[in-house]
């Protein structure tokens, strides 16, 4: 009898780069929405402009950083990249579905690891971690919480201007968050808190750490715990701006085109102390330079 012969058909196997693309594609088809409903909602508010700012520069992480996680060794932590996974479309689902936005945009965070385990491995999420770390920074904060800390900043705030400007001899006073100076009463409304400008900043300063990639964990410490004070100076600085302004020039120019002005000058300054803290350090740690891969 003749022998049969064994023919093995082997299927073609799905592209690498066309695999990414239907993760990209199912990713939109979940996040594309969220986005545009934040567009459409609480990135319209003064209080939560910084938000679309942080998701600007995830944007610019993630082009600087994953041009190359497609090059990476494949090697994918299946269990818990799925675990990872489900996690993130629970909370997505969860906050879709009963109108939790902080549980939806937080969900970015599994579900963008999850699939770069399962994508790619470890590797890729460790090329990758800051980026998705960064995201934290665009989660809306709860109302109780935003509140309860801004009427304690507000109040710190107007009492240190306040007493600055009295030591300089001018004729102001203050009655809670209402601050009096000649004959001009002005509010310091939740907006010149400064609690966004902190998380800005906060946000610019885990950046530049992140860019400049300097050694050393104390000056990696020193540069983390003075973002926060750094931030509350520069706002200070604007309040007080915003009060002479008011004093000089009229209330009209204190709420005008100056007010607006006054919002450039907290950042600038606030990032001009940064980099000033920067250069001290460097000069002070030696092991706070930046790590070279070239001997000279």
């Amino acid at each position: 009898m003749p022998m049969s012969r064994i023919i093995s058909v082997e299927l073609p196997k799905t592209p690498f780069g066309v695999a990414w693309l239907l993760v990209f594609i199912g990713l939109a088809a979940l996040y594309v929405p969220t986005y545009w409903s934040l567009i459409n909602g609480i990135w319209r508010l003064e209080s939560n402009t910084h938000e679309s700012i942080i998701f600007l520069l995830f944007i610019y992480l993630i082009i600087k950083q994953g041009k190359d996680t497609f090059e990476l060794a494949y090697a994918p932590c299946n269990v818990t990249g799925a675990s990872l996974l489900f996690i993130g479309l629970l909370l997505y689902v969860i906050g879709r579905s009963q109108d939790i936005i902080i549980f939806e945009v937080s969900s970015q965070i599994p579900v963008y690891g999850g699939a770069l385990l399962l994508m790619q491995g470890v590797a890729s999420l460790r090329k990758l971690w800051f980026p998705l770390f960064y995201l934290v920074f665009m989660l809306p904060l709860p109302s109780m919480v935003v509140d309860a800390l801004t009427e304690t900043l507000k109040l710190w705030i107007s009492e240190i201007a306040v007493e600055i400007l009295y030591d300089a001899h001018y004729p102001i006073a203050r009655d809670g968050v209402i601050i009096i100076i000649a004959q001009y009463k002005l509010l310091v409304a939740d907006t010149c808190s400064g609690l966004n400008s902190m998380f800005s900043l906060s946000a610019i300063g885990l950046l530049y750490m992140y860019l400049a990639g300097r050694s050393g964990w104390l000056y990696n410490s020193v540069m983390l715990v003075s973002i926060i004070p750094i931030a509350f100076v520069a706002n200070i600085v604007r309040i007080i701006a915003l009060i002479l302004i008011t004093y000089y020039f009229g209330d009209a120019a204190g709420q005008g085109f100056m007010h607006g002005v006054a919002g450039m000058v907290l950042l600038i300054v606030a990032i001009l102390l940064l980099f000033m803290l920067d250069g001290v350090l460097v000069r002070c740690m030696p092991v706070a330079r930046p790590i070279s891969t070239t001997e000279v």
